[in-house]
């Protein structure tokens, strides 16, 4: 039987919730903040991560729209998003669970710390040891930090159009190029 996690930051519900990133493409520090009161915390995540939380949130919220035709849209129409520069983050995240909680119309998340032990290997997420933080916003709330993430995730270095990866700022080399062309550069 699973345990319900002890949390260390328990924001329920969050006034402020933002998944952005910082530093130059190619080199971005990606990460969750979000905010309850005076309380502020902010969690380091792979952009792939905020990637997948941000489709998995807005899957949740058109399968709440379809269960339950009633709830009102959740509409970002006034939800402002305020990214502050992210501060000392409480860890890097390991795993991530997302929810609804029906009674109180709010979306919950929590995240778990990844945990590596002395001997190299990964902790158990479950495993009590495991820091994790819970976040409860409005689907609204959910909504808007979803779009956002996926509009600085977007923001990223191009594509190279022959091999499909990334071009650095200084160029690239195409290994599906003859190697006569010169590196392609944007």
């Amino acid at each position: 039987m699973m345990t319900m996690p002890e949390f260390v930051h328990d924001l329920n519900p969050v006034t402020q919730i933002v998944a952005d990133a910082v530093g130059e493409p190619g080199k971005r520090t990606f990460f969750l903040q979000a905010r309850a009161g005076s309380d502020t915390v902010s969690l380091v995540m792979e952009k792939q991560e905020v990637n997948s939380l941000a489709l998995s949130v807005l899957q949740l919220l058109e399968e709440l729209e379809k269960q339950y035709p009633d709830l009102p849209p959740a509409s970002t129409r006034g939800v402002h998003l305020h990214v502050e520069p992210p501060s000392e983050p409480a860890f890097r995240v390991g795993e991530l669970t997302i929810g609804y909680d029906e009674d109180e119309d709010q979306i919950w998340l929590v995240a778990k710390a990844l945990v590596v032990n002395e001997e190299g290997a990964v902790v158990d997420p479950d495993d009590e040891v495991v820091p994790a933080v819970r976040f409860v916003a409005s689907r609204a709330l959910m909504r808007a930090m979803s779009e956002h993430a996926l509009e600085v995730i977007a923001q990223g270095r191009p594509v190279c159009p022959l091999c499909g990866r990334p071009i650095d700022r200084g160029g690239h080399f195409c290994p599906r190029s003859d190697g006569h062309s010169v590196p392609v550069i944007f």
